[in-house]
Order: C-alpha cells, then structure tokens, then sequence
C-alpha cells in the first residue's frame, strides 16, 4: 500500500512546491529587471538634467553647438559609457544627437529604442520594457524627456546589456531551486515517516488476519499507535476473533463430546451385536451387514474425534529432520503394503524444516494410508522427499484411479468421497485431518493428478522460522 500511497503523496507535494516555486521565481527575475530600470529611470533623469541647459545647435546645423554644458555632458556620457557598459545619448526631436557614447552609436531606425524614443517624444518617460529572462539576450532600452520651457527638445536614451541582471536573476533561482528540492526531501521524509504510522497498525492486522487464516486463533492485534480510526478497528479485529474462536471452540467441544459420547453406547451395541451373531447360524448375511455398518460407525465418531482435537492442539515446532521421520513413516506401513501387493519405496535425504514431529507424522500417516488405500495390487506408491529453496515438500503418489478435475477441487473436504470409491473402507476425513494438521505446522499440502494414472499428494513446509 505504501507503494501505491507514497507516489500520490510526491505528487501533490511537486505539485504544490512547483504552484509556490514558479511564482517565486518570476517575481525575483521582475525585481531585478525593476531595480536595473528604476536605476537607468535615475540616470536617464541625471542626462536629461545636464541636457536641459544645453545651447542649442545652430539653425540648419547636424551637431549641437560647443559651450561648456555640451562638453560637461558629453564628458559624463563617455565616463558612464566607460564605467558601466551602457550606451546612452541625447537626441534632437530629428534624431540627430546633442551628445552620446560611444560615437559610433546612434539611434536606431525601429526596435524598443525607437519606441522608447517615440513615446519619450510625448512628454513622458517610457514603459517599462518587457521582461528579459535569463535565457534570453536582450538588450534594456529607457527613454526620458528634455523639457524645457515645456516643451520636448530632446531625449535621452540608454540601452543597456543585460548579462549581469540574467545572472543574478539566475543565482536567485538555482537558490529558489535548492530551497525547492530541500523543501522536497523533508516532505519526503514526513511523507515516510506518516505512511509508516498509518500503515502500521494495517501491516499488523495483515499478519494477524494471516495468521489465523492459517489456525492460529490465539493471534490478535495490538492496538497501539496509528489513527484513531485504525485503533477502533485493531480492537473490533479483535473482539470478532474472540467470538470466532469462541464459535470454533464450541463446534470442537461439541464434536469431541458427541463422539465420545457415542463411543460408549456404540461400544456396547457392537458387544451385542457379536453375542447376538453367537446364536445365528455362520455366515448370515444381514448379521455380517450390520456388523460392517456398526464397525464404519465407530470409524466416523474415532476420525472425528481425531479431527477435533487436531483443531484444538497448539503446535510444538521445531527444526526437524523431514527425511529421516518420513523414512521411519514409510518403514512402518511397508507390512501393509506387503499384505496389499503394492510396492511401497521412499526416496528420503536429509532435509530440515519447521515442523511438530508428532503432528507430520500423523499427517503423513493419513496420506500414506489414503494412497495405499486406492492403489491396486501390482502398482506401486513412491514417497519422496526433496528441499527447494524456503521449503521443504513430500510427494506421495500412487497408481491408483485418480481424480477427474471437479473431484481435484473437492478432494479433502470433510466426509467427501469420489463416487467411484463409496466401495472403498474409509470416513471422508482422513485428508481433511492431514490438512488441519499441517496448517498447525505453518504447512499446506495440495493434489495434482500423476500420469499416466493415479494421484499426487504433495506436502509442503516451510524451512525457515
């Protein structure tokens, strides 16, 4: 979830950092553009000052007349030139210049110098120019009036480079930028740091939720830390397990009650059952079948008493050796292989797992006996014992029938028999109790068919704890 919950979050907060960043930026490259403009408004107003006294040129003249106050602005037009690398000059209403530096610049024909001039020629100083980015080379162009006796009779014009101010303007957005990405790792980290405490106290009811699933119904969540909302669900969590386990605990008790409740009456009508088949004569039929069905019975109530407390049994893990108890498995039920005329081998190297001894060895037990069960005689059951990275697995198949897809699907649900097999001795719960004990185990097992005939049961154990 924190996957899928992180990326949302750094988008927002881009989205937010870049909503604030990008206004930041351009009112910096404004204010630098503002403070190099109202500095060349101030020197524009200086020339224009020193202009206003000038002598005017002769009449049909192209260059103003030389007196004191002419030279004085042409020397402190040639020093600003000099100085700051601003072009500036004076210039008549017909263009022609009282004054200006370098000599070789004069007012250009179109442009923003010319539409500064223009406007300037109206009485009032220039707009401001257009924004200059740091991209960009452009060049800053402002126009002031010479007015004197209230009327225009020249302007002044500085055109001005611009590399200084994109630089600044440059610095100022590397800093915005750093502030920006600094900004960015502490949200990141506030982003971690909040996702983890929400997330929390859902990774524990995930594990907890898992660990029932899996039979251990004692788990429960501990409601500490996370939202309000989260620990109001950690604790109904928990108040349902306990109602579930108390359900289940009930249903197990009233299993393992009935059948050994039954048990004993049974037991007696069974005794009856032989000394009333002591005074019919040998061999009768309906004596034999109430004999069998009494026997099947007793079958039933001992398997589900098994079952039950199968359900009920805490398992006691350990790090056992699954080759070496599967082999002594295999060793016991060779006899009853031997008796059936199925060949039973084992195929069991030294391998570890987690599991309960006594636990595996039942269960096993349970899935030997059901393939013995429906192999026929002449055919043979294989058990084999193999590790694969995390775990550990014990296949068992058999040449028996097998099972048709659908029966593949049902196979080990409780009383569940194939239609095929109701001939067959057995209680529908032998499977049903091999899984309900692995599943204590922290195991599992499953059921694939086994070409060309018969049925592959195999089990499978973690080898980590």
């Amino acid at each position: 979830m924190r996957t899928r919950l992180l990326p949302l979050l750094i988008v927002l907060m881009a989205a937010v950092l870049l909503a604030l960043g990008v206004p930041l930026a351009a009112s910096v490259a404004a204010a630098q553009q503002q403070r190099v403009v109202v500095d060349r408004i101030d020197d524009t107003a200086r020339f224009a000052s020193l202009a206003q006294y000038v002598t005017d040129r002769p009449s049909g003249s192209r260059v103003a007349s030389v007196d004191e106050r002419g030279e004085t602005l042409r020397t402190e037009l040639e020093t600003y030139y000099e100085a700051y690398g601003i072009r500036a000059g004076v210039f008549y209403r017909d263009d022609h210049p009282m004054a200006h530096a370098p000599q070789t610049w004069y007012l250009p024909e179109e442009g923003e110098g010319r539409d500064a001039y223009n406007e300037a020629l109206l009485g009032r100083r220039s707009h401001d120019p257009k924004q200059v980015w740091p991209w960009q080379r452009n060049r800053l162009v402002v126009a002031s009036p010479v007015i004197r006796d209230g009327d225009v009779v020249a302007v002044v014009v500085t055109d001005s480079p611009t590399g200084q101010m994109r630089s600044k303007t440059l610095h100022g957005w590397l800093l915005i930028g750093a502030g920006e990405v600094a900004a960015m790792l502490l949200a990141l980290g506030a982003a971690l740091r909040l996702t983890g405490w929400v997330l929390k106290p859902v990774r524990i009811l995930d594990a907890t939720t898992h660990d029932i699933a899996t039979g251990r119904l004692k788990s429960r969540v501990a409601a500490a830390g996370g939202p309000p909302e989260l620990r109001r669900l950690a604790r109904s969590f928990n108040e349902m397990a306990d109602n579930v386990e108390d359900v289940l605990e009930q249903q197990r008790a009233f299993v393992a009650d009935a059948s050994h409740q039954l048990r004993n009456p049974l037991s007696a009508l069974l005794l009856r059952i032989e000394l009333l088949a002591l005074e019919l004569p040998e061999g009768n039929e309906e004596i034999a079948s109430v004999r069998t069905e009494g026997k099947r019975l007793a079958q039933v109530l001992d398997d589900l008493l098994d079952l039950a407390l199968a359900e009920h049994a805490e398992a006691d893990l350990r790090l056992t050796d699954i080759g070496e108890l599967t082999a002594e498995r295999v060793a016991s039920w060779e006899p009853v292989a031997d008796s059936k005329g199925v060949r039973l081998t084992g195929t069991c190297p030294a391998t570890t797992a987690w599991a309960d001894p006594v636990t595996l060895s039942s269960a096993l037990d349970a899935v030997i006996d059901n393939a013995l069960k429906f192999t026929p005689p002449g055919e043979g059951v294989e058990v084999t014992v193999a590790s694969n990275g995390e775990v550990a697995t014990v296949v068992v198949t058999d040449g028996g029938p097998g099972l048709g897809d659908e029966e593949l699907a049902r196979i080990g649900d409780r009383f569940w028999r194939s239609a095929g097999h109701q001939n067959i001795k057995g209680s529908g719960l032998g499977l049903s109790i091999s899984r309900t004990l692995l599943a204590a185990c922290g195991g599992s097992i499953s059921y694939a068919r086994h070409e060309p005939h018969g049925l592959r049961v195999t089990v499978t154990l973690p080898r980590t704890g």
